[in-house]
């Protein structure tokens, strides 16, 4: 898993104080780039170790809001070679290619082996490893987080909604959890339908994962510091809580 950004709300993104070019993961052969938001093929060609986007077996997008889809047309572009070699799943909510509100460029569908539409609670594959949905979060654009299973770890993502004590159970079992906590209190601004780091407390305070990570960081949990803040939950929690950093590479059982 390599994150490829740890950018959270629109004052980080727009300022580039972290990158927002969104999760790849590699998982059993199979490459999955996960929100590719501004930047995205930017930080694929500066990663360490490079991420090829010609290798990319699928695209996951949870939600078309800009910070998690802006980079998904070029992304899909050089995926396919400008269409020279079409192939590929895109994954993402039907508001994301349908609609006045699609991120999708037209001409480009042609280019992907084909596009699934993400719901509620369904399962789904790429290739040999299979993921599920969670329950639809509280976004102002049709959301879902995503847990993807091989046979040899399990890992949800907790994307941006409304904290939600009923979601939690689409997440149980994940050995490794990545948390958008994008506030640091609940406080900072409830009307902007993200999770804060209080949030992340009570979701690893029940679901128990190995690890945790913290990625998707607004101005506040930047300024209370990133480390400092997942110190003091590890501390207080007993599971190890680690705040992501851009470029981090983190590797899988």
């Amino acid at each position: 898993m390599q994150f490829l950004g740890t950018a959270g709300g629109r004052h980080v993104v727009a300022r580039q104080l972290r990158a927002s070019g969104g999760i790849f993961l590699r998982l059993e052969q199979v490459h999955i780039l996960m929100d590719p938001g501004p930047g995205s093929l930017v930080q694929c060609v500066k990663a360490a170790p490079r991420v090829d986007p010609a290798n990319l077996d699928g695209i996951v997008v949870t939600h078309g809001h800009i910070d998690h889809a802006n980079d998904v047309n070029i992304i899909i572009d050089a995926m396919t070679g400008g269409g020279d070699r079409p192939r590929g799943t895109l994954f993402a909510p039907r508001p994301c290619y349908e609609g006045n509100t699609s991120v999708l460029y037209h001409y480009l569908r042609d280019f992907l082996k084909e596009i699934v539409p993400l719901g509620p609670r369904r399962e789904y594959a790429i290739g040999n490893v299979r993921f599920r949905t969670s329950g639809a979060h509280h976004h102002s654009a049709e959301t879902y987080g995503v847990i993807y299973r091989t046979p040899r770890v399990s890992i949800g993502f907790m994307v941006d909604t409304v904290y939600d004590p009923d979601l939690l159970d689409s997440y149980r079992g994940a050995e490794m959890l990545v948390f958008y906590a994008t506030f640091h209190r609940r406080a900072d601004n409830p009307s902007t339908l993200h999770y804060s780091v209080e949030d992340a407390e009570e979701a690893i305070a029940v679901l128990r994962p190995r690890k945790a990570f913290l990625t998707h960081m607004g101005l506040s949990v930047l300024a209370a510091g990133p480390d400092r803040v997942a110190k003091k939950l590890s501390d207080k929690l007993g599971v190890e809580v680690i705040a992501a950093q851009d470029g981090m590479v983190v590797g899988l059982p």
